[in-house]
This record gives structure tokens, C-alpha cells and sequence, in this order.
């Protein structure tokens, strides 16, 4: 039997123990929680916050420093074939889009997030001489409903540096990941 658990902060989160996950989060400088509330309904927030997050010139980039790349990169695949089935990732200058799939129904969405987050934190704090918050409270968080969104969730994530205009072809960014069964583009 499945479980499902919903919350809200200043968006919404639904989660099952189960399915294909789409999951963005980025750096605590970037997005305010005041730009994030004067966004009507998710489909606003995402264009919106997507749009931001690809200019580089608001808040910092620290993701664009290859030691904080990989602390990020190490961390999205501690859990790979553990806890979740990884799929896709992109780690962009100020944000991170990740795709997996479920295989722990004992470990939630939340918990997986906390995780990543918490210890790639933690390793770029230390590397900045920083401390306290180093990504945002909440994610963007969506269960993939099926096969065709998610093939355009795949390729949305792995194109996404070059729509930020930072390389010409996706598989030029460095700090892009997808597993080869899933390869789309």
C-alpha cells in the first residue's frame, strides 16, 4: 500500500512513497520568498523563477566553482541505486534540477532532499569560509505522471545550459548527468 503526505510552506509539496521525481532548489541569495508569493499558481512560479535563476547577475553563483560542483554532484549520486534510481541532473551556476525515481518507500522525497542538501552544505560552507544558510528552505518539487513529461522533463534538464546560454550543446556543461537508458536528446 502507498503512502502520500502533503505540505505547504509558500509552495505546495505532495509526495508518494513511490514514482518519478522532478526536483529543483537553488541557492538561498537568489529567489525571495517575497518574489516567490506575488506568483499566482506552480505554472508561474516555475516559468518565473526559471527565468531568474538563468540570469546569472541576480544573487551569487557558487555552483559555477568546480569544488562546490562536485560537493553537489557527490551527494546526488551518494543515493543513487540506494535510495532512489538517478536519472538526470544539471548543477547550473546558482540552482540544481534533478530527476529520479524512487526505490526506498522508507525514505521520502524530504528526507532524500534534506540529505542532499544538508551535506553539500555543509562541504561549501567550509570551502567559502561561509556559514549558516547555503540553499533555499523549499524546493520545486513535482511527481512525473508519465513517460511523455517524462521525456520532457529529461530534455528541459539537460538542455538547460545551453538556453542559459552557457555552452552551445548540452552535453558541453561539465556538471550534467543523465543515465544512458534515459538518454533523450
Amino acid at each position: 500500500m502507498s503512502t502520500r503526505t502533503f505540505h505547504r510552506r509558500n509552495l505546495p509539496h505532495l509526495f508518494y512513497d513511490y514514482g518519478e521525481y522532478f526536483i529543483t532548489y537553488c541557492l538561498k541569495s537568489n529567489i525571495s520568498v517575497h518574489e516567490r508569493k506575488h506568483l499566482s499558481d506552480w505554472r508561474d512560479q516555475f516559468k518565473n523563477i526559471d527565468r531568474i535563476l538563468d540570469n546569472r547577475s541576480i544573487g551569487e553563483n557558487y555552483l559555477l566553482i568546480p569544488e562546490i560542483a562536485e560537493f553537489c554532484k557527490e551527494r546526488i549520486h551518494f543515493h543513487d541505486n540506494k535510495d532512489y534510481k538517478l536519472i538526470c541532473y544539471c548543477v547550473m551556476p546558482n540552482h540544481v534540477h534533478l530527476v529520479f525515481e524512487l526505490l526506498n518507500r522508507d525514505k521520502s522525497v524530504s528526507a532524500l532532499m534534506h540529505s542532499i542538501k544538508r551535506v553539500s552544505s555543509y562541504k561549501s560552507n567550509i570551502h567559502l569560509n561561509h556559514s549558516g544558510k547555503f540553499w533555499q528552505d523549499e524546493s520545486y518539487d513535482r511527481l512525473i505522471r508519465d513517460e511523455k513529461e517524462l521525456y520532457f522533463i529529461i530534455k528541459y534538464v539537460l538542455n538547460n545550459p545551453v538556453k542559459a546560454g552557457l555552452v552551445e550543446k548540452w552535453d558541453e556543461w561539465k556538471n550534467t548527468y543523465c543515465h544512458p537508458n534515459y538518454l533523450v536528446i
